[in-house]
């Protein structure tokens, strides 16, 4: 079964970043869809819509990531 969170560790890992941005990242993300009425995870967020709002909707293999 794949994954369907990103954590602040992977993201930073993918984005070449600090774990601290990759958790203010995830806080901002989380904030647009709870917003939306989504339910979120503290420091975790969607692969889908991580990959949606920072790739613009490119699928994790084009990326390169892994699962």
């Amino acid at each position: 079964m794949t994954k369907q969170l990103y954590t602040a560790k992977e993201i930073a890992a993918l984005c070449g970043i600090s774990e601290s941005k990759g958790y203010k990242i995830i806080a901002q993300l989380n904030k647009e869809l709870a917003d939306k009425g989504y339910i979120t995870f503290r420091g975790k967020i969607s692969r889908a819509y991580f990959n949606e709002r920072i790739y613009g909707g490119v699928s994790e293999e084009r990326t390169g990531s892994e699962g």
